[in-house]
């Protein structure tokens, strides 16, 4: 069985997309300490003069774990969102047909980023076909910090195999820590592919929301995400 841990991210990009439809359980890190200009709560889109952040505000969410953050509903975020999704994507392709998808969301007012986050997740597996199975890593119980925790949550789920984004693997995993246990380390072996984009004359840009992807290409979105995968994983 492949387990993949991330924390939830808001309109997650391509890449993280693929690794959860590569896996077979999905851990979503909602105990963890939020990440200031990270990607839990901000995403990128294709505009017209190339690229753009779509984030969402937050508020006093220093120091906090993810389920404890608030989102600042003091500003209009929710009708700038999805007027930006109007505005770069009603020409796309695929619009029309997955943008009840993301509108009701964002009528919707949440107050916890993660929910919103989870939400939105649900959604986007559902429109692509996958069926990974998602757990809440507060819903294992499992403590611990760094990879030790990783371990243990890959041996509380019965993996045989953690498959990890290629950067985390070079940067501070300990490999041989899975291997005392069993458990074998995939790297995803990722390499964003070109697909049909909007706004051509900006050339294209890998690695948006899969927001992107899914408006531009609908029902093949699954199929080209499996051609952004490198033909050889290295494995530990």
């Amino acid at each position: 069985m492949i387990v993949a841990i991330h924390q939830p991210h808001y309109l997650p990009w391509l890449r993280y997309v693929d690794k959860i439809a590569r896996s077979d359980v999905l851990v979503l890190l909602d105990d963890v300490q939020y990440t200031k200009n990270g990607w839990q709560n901000r995403s990128k889109i294709k505009c017209a003069q190339g690229w753009m952040y779509l984030t969402v505000p937050v508020v006093d969410a220093f120091g906090k774990r993810l389920a404890e953050v608030r989102i600042n509903n003091q500003t209009r975020w929710r009708a700038k969102h999805w007027a930006a999704l109007c505005t770069n994507y009603a020409r796309a392709p695929f619009f029309a047909r997955y943008r009840g998808v993301l509108e009701a969301a964002h009528q919707r007012e949440w107050e916890v980023l993660h929910e919103l986050n989870v939400y939105i997740l649900e959604l986007l597996l559902s429109a692509m076909g996958i069926r990974t199975r998602l757990v809440r890593s507060s819903a294992l119980g499992v403590p611990g910090m760094a990879t030790g925790r990783l371990v243990d949550i890959c041996s509380t789920l019965g993996a045989t195999t953690y498959l990890s984004g290629d950067y985390a693997a070079g940067n501070h995993l300990e490999v041989e820590a899975f291997r005392e246990r069993g458990i074998e380390v995939q790297l995803q072996g990722w390499q964003c592919v070109d697909y049909h984009q909007l706004y051509p004359q900006r050339g294209f840009i890998p690695d948006l929301s899969i927001l992107d992807l899914l408006f531009n290409e609908g029902e093949r979105s699954l199929e080209i995400l499996g051609r952004c995968r490198r033909h050889v994983s290295q494995v530990y």
